[in-house]
């Protein structure tokens, strides 16, 4: 998918990308290859799978009626900022919080924020755990979303206690999320998460299938979740 192509599907969609915005994406691509040289971001660096599998990928989210740009957003292991950049990019009044728990990556995702002159975003070089357990973030969050982070039954207790009642958390899932979904029936109902529905999209050049899954927040999650840093993925709930 080209830039070009990229714009094109996404006007499609309704999503009508400026001149600026379309510069910003190309400032981003250029800096996720020139600091994937030093640091391990993403195995994709080619442009045309770049702006199909990251950049239009982490815009499915904003292309459905789960999404709002006047979300609060926080964005768990965001990794090199998917979804969360490019859904910031897109829909600029959206407010991003992201999570990251390794240095390097935070300094990179800083460098694509300030670069690109991003607001109302805020990187936090911390890990899922402790985050979670934090007064000033936990159950703070419109929307908490993750992209290839953990199965979802460990993903849960990382993210819906971030997530205030009444919000949304909704995972990128690319493949087995029914299988996922399954195993975390447990973890959902002890965190006060309750599935909503399914969403399935192909991506339109590869025809890769995405799988978004849509869980409301319906109760306050227990103060002893999330667990100690490591204990959700040893013993996942």
């Amino acid at each position: 998918m080209t830039p070009e192509e990229f714009q094109v599907r996404l006007a499609e969609s309704g999503l009508l990308l400026t001149q600026q915005q379309m510069a910003q994406f190309a400032t981003y691509f250029s800096l996720l290859v020139e600091w994937n040289e030093k640091i391990n971001l993403t195995t994709i660096t080619e442009e045309t799978e770049v702006y199909e599998k990251h950049f239009y990928d982490s815009l499915l989210l904003g292309l459905t009626d789960e999404f709002s740009a006047e979300d609060f957003l926080c964005d768990v292991g965001s990794g090199a900022g998917f979804p969360s950049l490019p859904l910031k990019i897109a829909f600029p009044t959206l407010k991003v919080v992201i999570v990251d728990s390794l240095q390097k990556r935070v300094n990179f995702l800083q460098t694509v924020v300030d670069t690109l002159q991003l607001k109302e975003v805020a990187i936090y070089h911390d890990r899922a755990e402790t985050f979670g357990q934090n007064p000033k973030f936990r159950q703070q969050f419109d929307l908490v979303t993750a992209r290839a982070v953990a199965r979802l039954n460990v993903l849960s207790e990382l993210c819906l206690p971030l997530v205030k009642v009444g919000g949304k958390f909704i995972p990128l899932k690319a493949k087995q999320g029914q299988i996922e979904l399954l195993e975390a029936a447990n973890a959902l109902k002890i965190l006060g998460g309750h599935f909503e529905k399914e969403l399935q999209f192909h991506l339109p050049v590869s025809g890769d299938l995405r799988e978004l899954f849509v869980f409301t927040k319906v109760k306050d999650t227990a103060k002893k979740y999330p667990r100690k840093p490591g204990t959700p993925n040893k013993q996942p709930l």
